[in-house]
Protein backbone atom coordinates (compact mmCIF):
# COMPACT_ATOMS: atom_id res chain seq x y z
CA UNK A 1 0.00 0.00 0.00
CA UNK A 2 2.43 2.13 1.03
CA UNK A 3 4.55 2.04 -2.58
CA UNK A 4 1.09 2.33 -4.16
CA UNK A 5 0.50 5.56 -2.60
CA UNK A 6 4.38 7.09 -2.89
CA UNK A 7 3.91 5.77 -6.58
CA UNK A 8 0.79 7.93 -6.75
CA UNK A 9 1.66 11.04 -5.08
CA UNK A 10 4.78 10.69 -7.12
CA UNK A 11 2.83 11.24 -10.54
CA UNK A 12 0.70 14.16 -8.85
CA UNK A 13 4.04 15.78 -8.55
CA UNK A 14 5.48 15.05 -11.43
CA UNK A 15 2.57 16.42 -13.87
CA UNK A 16 2.94 19.88 -11.37
CA UNK A 17 7.00 20.17 -12.21
CA UNK A 18 8.11 21.85 -15.33
CA UNK A 19 8.59 19.35 -18.65
CA UNK A 20 12.15 18.00 -17.85
CA UNK A 21 14.08 17.85 -14.93
CA UNK A 22 17.77 18.53 -14.15
CA UNK A 23 19.76 16.36 -12.38
CA UNK A 24 23.15 16.65 -11.28
CA UNK A 25 25.26 13.23 -11.07
CA UNK A 26 25.07 12.03 -7.48
CA UNK A 27 21.20 12.26 -7.72
CA UNK A 28 21.44 10.15 -11.46
CA UNK A 29 24.17 8.01 -9.45
CA UNK A 30 21.18 7.33 -6.64
CA UNK A 31 18.61 6.67 -9.45
CA UNK A 32 20.46 4.38 -11.32
CA UNK A 33 21.64 2.11 -8.30
CA UNK A 34 17.53 1.78 -7.27
CA UNK A 35 16.74 1.48 -10.64
CA UNK A 36 19.26 -1.47 -11.48
CA UNK A 37 17.97 -3.33 -8.29
CA UNK A 38 14.56 -3.02 -9.02
CA UNK A 39 15.40 -4.23 -12.60
CA UNK A 40 13.63 -2.96 -16.03
CA UNK A 41 9.86 -4.32 -15.60
CA UNK A 42 9.43 -2.58 -12.37
CA UNK A 43 10.91 0.41 -13.68
CA UNK A 44 8.18 0.85 -16.75
CA UNK A 45 5.85 1.28 -13.82
CA UNK A 46 7.93 3.40 -11.19
CA UNK A 47 10.18 5.87 -13.36
CA UNK A 48 8.92 9.21 -14.11
CA UNK A 49 11.89 11.04 -14.38
CA UNK A 50 13.72 9.24 -17.02
CA UNK A 51 13.10 6.29 -19.16
CA UNK A 52 14.21 2.98 -17.87
CA UNK A 53 16.40 2.37 -20.81
CA UNK A 54 18.03 5.85 -19.88
CA UNK A 55 18.28 4.82 -16.37
CA UNK A 56 19.72 1.70 -16.36
CA UNK A 57 22.32 3.30 -18.60
CA UNK A 58 23.35 6.19 -16.14
CA UNK A 59 24.17 2.48 -13.98
CA UNK A 60 26.41 0.99 -17.09
CA UNK A 61 27.97 4.24 -17.03
CA UNK A 62 28.89 4.57 -13.46
CA UNK A 63 29.96 1.10 -13.42
CA UNK A 64 32.46 1.99 -15.94
CA UNK A 65 33.51 4.94 -14.44
CA UNK A 66 34.38 2.58 -11.21
CA UNK A 67 36.61 0.61 -13.39
CA UNK A 68 38.13 3.13 -15.45
CA UNK A 69 41.30 2.93 -13.67
CA UNK A 70 42.86 6.11 -15.48
CA UNK A 71 43.53 7.97 -12.04
CA UNK A 72 46.05 5.05 -10.97
CA UNK A 73 47.58 4.58 -14.95
CA UNK A 74 51.16 5.83 -14.80
CA UNK A 75 52.41 7.45 -18.88
CA UNK A 76 55.45 6.08 -20.39
CA UNK A 77 57.97 8.03 -20.65
CA UNK A 78 61.26 9.18 -18.18
CA UNK A 79 59.66 12.40 -16.34
CA UNK A 80 61.13 15.79 -17.08
CA UNK A 81 64.19 17.55 -15.52
CA UNK A 82 63.38 20.35 -12.99
CA UNK A 83 63.46 23.96 -13.60
CA UNK A 84 66.35 23.73 -11.48
CA UNK A 85 68.55 21.20 -12.68
CA UNK A 86 67.77 23.00 -16.50
CA UNK A 87 68.80 26.32 -15.07
CA UNK A 88 72.15 24.63 -13.85
CA UNK A 89 72.41 23.25 -17.06
CA UNK A 90 72.68 26.26 -19.21
CA UNK A 91 75.25 28.23 -16.85
CA UNK A 92 77.55 25.39 -16.60
CA UNK A 93 77.55 25.40 -20.52
CA UNK A 94 77.87 29.47 -20.04
CA UNK A 95 80.37 29.82 -17.75
CA UNK A 96 83.08 26.64 -19.34
CA UNK A 97 82.74 26.83 -22.93
CA UNK A 98 85.48 23.68 -23.23
CA UNK A 99 83.19 21.62 -21.18
CA UNK A 100 81.29 18.81 -23.06
CA UNK A 101 78.08 16.98 -22.37
CA UNK A 102 80.03 14.01 -20.40
CA UNK A 103 81.65 17.06 -18.16
CA UNK A 104 78.66 19.11 -17.18
CA UNK A 105 77.15 15.48 -16.46
CA UNK A 106 79.95 14.46 -13.99
CA UNK A 107 79.61 17.93 -12.61
CA UNK A 108 75.62 17.93 -11.92
CA UNK A 109 76.52 14.29 -10.37
CA UNK A 110 78.68 16.34 -7.71
CA UNK A 111 76.14 18.27 -6.96
CA UNK A 112 73.77 15.20 -6.47
CA UNK A 113 71.88 15.41 -9.71
CA UNK A 114 71.95 12.80 -12.33
CA UNK A 115 70.81 13.03 -15.53
CA UNK A 116 72.36 11.58 -19.15
CA UNK A 117 74.44 13.19 -21.55
CA UNK A 118 71.67 13.16 -24.17
CA UNK A 119 69.41 15.14 -21.55
CA UNK A 120 71.95 17.85 -21.27
CA UNK A 121 72.14 17.80 -25.04
CA UNK A 122 68.42 18.15 -25.44
CA UNK A 123 68.61 21.18 -22.97
CA UNK A 124 71.41 22.90 -24.58
CA UNK A 125 70.03 22.77 -27.97
CA UNK A 126 66.47 24.24 -26.21
CA UNK A 127 68.30 27.31 -24.88
CA UNK A 128 70.24 27.85 -28.53
CA UNK A 129 74.06 26.36 -27.12
CA UNK A 130 76.39 24.95 -29.37
CA UNK A 131 77.88 22.04 -28.59
CA UNK A 132 81.73 22.03 -26.66
CA UNK A 133 83.76 22.63 -28.95
CA UNK A 134 81.81 25.08 -31.51
CA UNK A 135 81.05 26.73 -28.06
CA UNK A 136 84.45 27.71 -27.24
CA UNK A 137 85.12 28.99 -30.56
CA UNK A 138 82.70 31.56 -30.29
CA UNK A 139 83.28 34.75 -28.26
CA UNK A 140 80.83 36.75 -26.32
CA UNK A 141 82.42 39.70 -26.49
Amino acid sequence: MRNEYLAAENRILRAKLPSRLRLCDPERATLAEIGRRLGRKALREVACVAKPDTILAWYRRLVAQKFDGSKHRQYPGRPPVSAEVEALVVWMARENSGWGYDRIVGALANLGHHVSDQTVGNILRRHGIAPAPTRSQITTW
